[in-house]
């Protein structure tokens, strides 16, 4: 089982390769089919497949952390679920499961603004076939389509109190992190420091100022968001009222 095992020559990621423009490729087409298909997607027959989502990334993610074990790369500093992308996918759980608008809200944000990002520009050591390539990219596209699925199959639709729970969500969770990246020694959501290599940071200030200029910049992407999102005047979302909202 060398494609669970440990990175080599002939696992090395490279960006915009062969494989990385079928994963960008895929997330389109994925969200294009969600797009037409949406009247077909909200027969409530579906459900059992949202349920199958949900554990497949459960299953995916400890499977990850196995991995990581097996391979003596687990460490509290990096291997908690405590970076954006990672609490996206929680939330693309726990969506999947629950249906809640509140849930729904949040990850609609998270997800296209920081797992669209990270399709794009993967941080990523490990290419096709290996576990990790399949880890990688198989929880960030469930967490846009996800969402995606929701807003235009089940008619869910964010209000520009979503952007209001968005910030307040950041900024209760950012000082937990900080004290967990005090505690271990970690780096989640780079609120320690900045990465080593370049990055989006390197414009937004010296430290802590950048933190401050990331949450405004999220802020400003998700007002965008919202635009794009929200529900048109005369649009009506049928499909909420039989669903569980709160």
């Amino acid at each position: 089982m060398e494609w669970f095992g440990r990175s080599n020559k002939n696992y090395d990621f490279d960006m915009f390769s062969v494989s990385h423009f079928v994963i960008m490729s895929i997330l389109f087409l994925g969200a294009i089919l969600i797009f037409l298909y949406r009247y077909k997607l909200k027969d409530e027959k579906w459900r059992g497949v949202e349920i199958g989502i949900a554990v497949s990334l459960i299953t995916i993610e400890v499977t990850y952390h196995i991995w990581m074990a097996v391979n003596g790369s687990w460490d509290v500093s990096h291997a908690f679920p405590l970076e954006l992308c990672s609490i996206s996918m929680i939330l693309t759980v726990i969506l999947l499961l629950t249906r809640k608008k509140l849930i729904y809200e949040i990850l609609l944000f998270t997800a296209l603004l920081g797992a669209t990002q990270a399709i794009f520009t993967p941080l990523l050591n490990y290419d096709f076939p290996h576990f990790r390539f399949f880890h990688f990219f198989y929880t960030h596209l469930m967490e846009i389509w996800v969402p995606l699925y929701f807003t235009w199959a089940k008619g869910y639709r964010p209000t520009i109190w979503s952007v209001v729970k968005l910030f307040v969500f950041l900024n209760i969770l950012m000082p937990i992190i900080m004290l967990i990246n005090k505690l271990t020694g970690g780096n989640y959501m780079f609120l320690s420091h900045k990465p080593d290599g370049a990055s989006l940071l390197d414009v937004l200030g010296p430290y802590p100022f950048y933190i401050l200029s990331l949450e405004g910049l999220l802020i400003s992407l998700s007002l965008i968001v919202w635009l794009i999102f929200r529900e048109k005047a005369g649009e009506k979302s049928k499909a909420v009222k039989d669903l569980p909202m709160q």
